[in-house]
């Protein structure tokens, strides 16, 4: 048994997380012990103190953006040996089911069981104060080790620097897939991104890789508009309203062929505001979550007849895990996409909230906890 810190959530009432000592049990069959390098702040992780997204029950530590080093693994563990590198995907991927075979491993059927809060035989590894801890996507990076399936970890070079291909885990490849995979941005497309902080700033990147001719990112906070104009943004606003006008400008009155919705938290009465920058046979890629008891939008649904628009989903960027993380490795080590740039700042594990409250206040295009 190891002994470690986490932080965590004791009630649906807890608006700070909470740093604890805990116990950590030595992994089991297809199980691997990591201790963890670096863990992303990912607004995804909030979602679980606004109510915006359910889990199964408290102690709960969540954190599924994460990335460390191997200290030991179960007996049915192939591939994988204490010392190796791993960056986790937040979805698992058994890698033999329908939809790993069809080629749409981020929608594992096997790996949809690993996200339940508990390992596969319905029992946990870590525990705080006598009770059994549910951790995020089989995950709960938000610890100083963590006990995960096999499926959930990808091998990575030992010289690529973990605390900067952490991202890799969620939102750098999220974003990214949002636009070359999802969006299926071509050269010469135009290109809206609406929310650019992690996910947006990589969906940015991901557009300008795949040849967009005008990308506008549109964000409230300047900071977040400036930053994108780094990452590849030809024109930035600062909401969804304003942005309107200067694509029709710049685009005769046609409109982005492609329109990404990364914001923290979508809404649905921005549906048809959305839907307005978008061309004739354009694709709105929705990729930020939404509420879980939002029950309507107000999408324009003429559109989708009369000017052959799209609306699809897109979870983990559409990608597949196994292999776009080696890719989008190899990527940033060759100066293609900056996840350098997208760390703003680094904290501690104890300085959790105080990180949290930097994404609500809009300094950070993504904040890393560094173990």
């Amino acid at each position: 048994m190891v002994k470690g810190k986490a932080a965590m959530l004791w009630g649906p009432e807890d608006t700070a997380w909470s740093l604890e000592d805990v116990e950590i049990d030595e992994p089991q069959g297809a199980e691997m012990l990591v201790r963890n390098v670096a863990s992303g702040l990912c607004h995804s992780d909030e979602h679980f103190i606004t109510g915006d997204m359910p889990h199964g029950g408290y102690p709960w530590i969540a954190g599924h953006e994460g990335a460390g080093i191997v200290e030991a693994v179960g007996p049915d563990v192939r591939g994988v040996v204490p010392g190796d590198h791993v960056v986790y995907s937040f979805v698992a991927v058994c890698g033999q089911c329908p939809s790993c075979a069809d080629g749409h491993s981020n929608l594992c059927d096997n790996g949809a069981q690993v996200m339940s809060g508990r390992m596969l035989d319905g029992t946990s590894r870590i525990h705080v104060k006598g009770q059994d801890a549910l951790i995020m996507a089989g995950l709960g990076t938000f610890a100083t080790h963590s006990v995960v399936h096999e499926w959930s970890a990808v091998k990575v070079l030992p010289d690529l620097p973990l605390d900067k291909v952490v991202l890799l885990g969620c939102g750098a490849t999220t974003g990214w897939g949002s636009s070359v995979y999802a969006a299926e941005v071509k050269p010469g497309d135009n290109v809206a991104v609406i929310g650019v902080g992690g996910l947006g700033s990589a969906a940015v990147m991901g557009a300008k890789l795949a040849g967009a001719e005008r990308i506008f990112a549109i964000d409230p906070v300047e900071f977040k508009r400036e930053s994108a104009q780094k990452f590849g943004a030809t024109h930035t606003s600062a909401s969804v309203e304003e942005a309107l006008e200067l694509i029709m400008a710049e685009t005769w009155g046609r409109g982005c062929n492609k329109v990404i919705c990364t914001m923290g938290v979508g809404s649905g009465d921005m549906m048809a505001s959305i839907m307005a920058l978008t061309s004739k046979r354009g694709r709105v890629v929705v990729t930020n979550i939404h509420p879980w008891t939002e029950a309507s939008n107000n999408i324009p649904m003429i559109d989708l007849t009369l000017s052959e628009k799209q609306v699809v989903g897109s979870l983990f960027g559409s990608a597949n895990p196994r292999a776009d993380i080696p890719r989008l490795a190899e990527l940033y080590r060759k100066g293609q996409l900056d996840l350098d740039g997208m760390i703003t700042r680094t904290y501690t594990l104890d300085q959790i909230n105080e990180g949290y409250q930097d994404m609500r206040d809009g300094k950070n295009i993504r904040g890393v906890i560094v173990h």
